[in-house]
């Protein structure tokens, strides 16, 4: 699986806060609705902007602070494919798992990635290409891989469900 788009590129401790407002957290809005949402205090352009391909790239402790999958959700709505970054915390990063967005660990990519580009990662090789070179990370085990081709952990499971059905 190749992911190819722009890079939005943001700093370090980026707060699911500010991936996904707080003020909006108690409302129930569609997915489509929270990806209007998305970065908009961080970034207010990036909700208008971002397009369907597009990668997040961020410095150290992305997702810290509450544990909440609106941050991971409203990115993958907003059409963002994967987030590059130095450190994830850990409940982010298995939300993202959850919802279907690849959260990528590699430090010396990020470093070498700048705002605006563009990118590609090749998932099954675990390589980022960027104009600076070609950075590795590493490959997600096989049943994450499934999770996140299927689109999160939801699709996942009706799909395996599914498939136990007609067996």
């Amino acid at each position: 699986m190749i992911i190819k788009g722009k890079v939005w590129k943001f700093g370090d401790d980026i707060n699911t806060d500010v991936i996904y407002p707080g003020k909006y957290t108690y409302q129930i809005l569609s997915p489509e609705e929270m990806a209007k949402h998305a970065m908009e205090d961080l970034d207010p352009t990036f909700a208008k902007n971002v397009k369907e391909g597009d990668i997040v790239v961020a410095g150290k402790n992305f997702g810290m602070g509450s544990s909440r999958e609106q941050a991971a959700t409203s990115l993958k709505y907003a059409g963002v494919k994967a987030v590059i970054s130095k450190s994830f915390s850990r409940i982010y990063f298995r939300n993202a798992i959850n919802q279907g967005l690849f959260a990528i660990t590699s430090p010396e990519a990020v470093d070498a990635i700048e705002d605006g580009e563009k990118i590609g990662i090749d998932i099954g090789k675990g390589e980022i290409h960027t104009k600076k070179g070609i950075f590795k990370f590493s490959p997600y085990p096989e049943k994450v891989m499934e999770i996140l081709k299927d689109g999160g952990l939801i699709e996942h499971i009706r799909k395996t469900a599914e498939n136990e059905k007609h067996s």
